[in-house]
């Protein structure tokens, strides 16, 4: 009985952890802002396990019958935690968040008060030292085993639904388990069997059909109809399609549309790497839909392009789908092509190689992880990596809808020891949207570009190179690792603009 009921607080640490990590990873899905999100719902969780902790002082009679009955609790609560919070956002949005951490507390409570009473019903068997170390010693293994199995192994394989309603069946097999252990002394075992089956049925339903109430949310949430969906360990990916346009969603925002994603892909690479006729060597940070690198391979002259690109599960969709191959020429399985899954922070850490053209493809600094990518630290670190007459070329966020964030990148990429030449486009998904050009010398405009362009001639391109009054340069403090002021800057500017 002993083993059984330390197994048990191992379960239960396990399950009370996953839960703050799907509420947490949900909803940087969603809202976006990871460490935020982490941090407030790591809080809120905390304080009502402690509150938990302290309300199970009133449970004076009947420990056991209690303990199984939070047990049910928490199983049916956490294990529909992230279906409640999926389809809150879609049909509810403005509601999502008071009900998020209105769940999370409710888990806490529950979670907090599971650990002290099982502690009560082991203490027939352990004097208090042991007691004390025994249970601990289980509850920080179950935390860590889970905290591991997150990223690694639940969300690729399962995804967030999946993972919540198998812990919370685990949660009503420990209540299950309790119930046959002692059935002698619960004077309401039937009422709780019942509620055990009806609590893992329900569960059990939701694990089998998960993918369907995944796929019904989503076609509510995304206008189009939606050919793929996916967690990694980095985000949520999701590939919707209406007629000929195909879209691609990164953690609910989009990255481009299919119908004028040229106009993007050529303003970043072509003004840079036209005027560069010496260029062999090419490095690519992001961009893993291949379609940057589809514009590279316009010029015979590139010997070799690397791409790091953080997330397989990109990379590999767009390299062996049928119909997002179609979509970047199959750039991904060229023989000049090399692609990398890695922390492009770390790989460049770790190499010593010149490269002549670096496209920084990274998505917008909404949170600090990418925001790291766009400070003075990441700038010093690509130079380093530049050859002599080299150019780097930065994706930077709108210059209209978020002004103060897009001179911030050019005041960083400055701060460097680097002349740019700022610039932008329209992109009739995006609107007017802001590149940079970086490099050692001043740019000059190219005289040709390659063939086949539908969008960049010219007769055009001086043009990119303008700001009117709405978009003109703005003075504005330079990120750095220290700081992170472009994460709030962007906050800040895209929420007025929504207002």
């Amino acid at each position: 009985m002993q083993l059984a009921l330390l197994f048990s607080v191992f379960v239960i640490a396990s399950c009370g952890l996953l839960y703050e990590l799907v509420a947490a990873a949900l909803s940087s899905y969603l809202l976006g802002d990871s460490v935020t999100q982490f941090s407030i719902i790591i809080g809120v969780y905390l304080f009502a396990m402690g509150c938990g902790s302290y309300l199970s002082r009133f449970v004076v009679t009947g420990v056991v019958q209690r303990f199984i009955q939070i047990e049910l609790l928490v199983g049916l609560v956490g294990g529909l935690s992230s279906l409640i919070l999926f389809f809150a956002f879609v049909f509810f949005t403005s509601s999502y968040q008071p009900l998020l951490y209105a769940l999370v507390l409710v888990l806490g409570i529950l979670v907090g008060l599971e650990i002290p009473l099982v502690m009560r019903i082991l203490k027939r068997h352990y004097n208090l030292r042991n007691l004390v170390s025994e249970v601990l010693t289980f509850d920080y293994l179950g935390a860590l085993a889970v905290s591991l199995a997150f990223p690694l192994l639940l969300v690729p394989q399962l995804g967030l639904l999946r993972t919540s309603f198998l812990f919370g069946l685990m949660n009503s097999l420990v209540a299950a388990l309790s119930i046959v252990l002692f059935r002698h002394e619960l004077g309401a075992r039937r009422l709780l069997t019942v509620f055990a089956v009806l609590t893992s049925t329900v569960l059990a339903v939701g694990l089998v059909f998960a993918e369907r109430l995944t796929d019904y949310a989503q076609a509510r949430l995304y206008r189009d109809d939606v050919l793929m969906a996916s967690s990694s360990p980095y985000q949520r990916i999701v590939v919707t399609r209406w007629q000929d346009d195909i879209r691609l969603h990164l953690n609910n925002t989009l990255q481009f549309s299919s119908r004028d994603e040229y106009r993007y892909h050529e303003a970043l690479v072509h003004p840079a790497l036209a005027g560069l006729p010496q260029a062999r060597h090419v490095l690519v940070l992001g961009g893993g839909d291949g379609l940057a690198v589809r514009e590279i391979l316009r010029y015979p002259q590139i010997e070799s392009i690397t791409l790091v690109d953080l997330d397989a599960q990109v990379t590999d969709r767009f390299r062996d789908h049928p119909l997002l191959n179609q979509l970047n020429d199959h750039s991904l399985s060229h023989p000049k092509v090399r692609v990398i899954n890695q922390d492009a922070f770390i790989w460049l850490q770790q190499q010593n190689t010149a490269f002549d053209f670096i496209v920084v493809d990274f998505p917008d600094p909404t949170n600090y992880s990418i925001g790291k990518l766009y400070t003075t630290a990441f700038y010093r670190l690509l130079e380093r990596h530049l050859s002599e007459y080299g150019r780097i070329v930065v994706q930077a966020t709108s210059p209209l809808f978020a002004r103060r964030s897009y001179w911030c990148v050019v005041n960083t990429l400055e701060n460097v020891d680097l002349k740019t030449a700022p610039y932008h486009a329209l992109v009739p998904s995006f609107g007017e949207w802001g590149f940079i050009i970086a490099a050692r010398q001043p740019f000059r405009l190219p005289q040709q570009y390659p063939p086949g362009l539908r969008f960049l001639d010219t007769n055009l391109h001086d043009t990119l190179f303008l700001f009117p009054a709405d978009m003109a340069r703005m003075p504005t403090a330079v990120n750095q690792l220290s700081n992170q002021i472009l994460v709030r800057y962007h906050e800040e500017d895209w929420a007025h603009y929504a207002r």
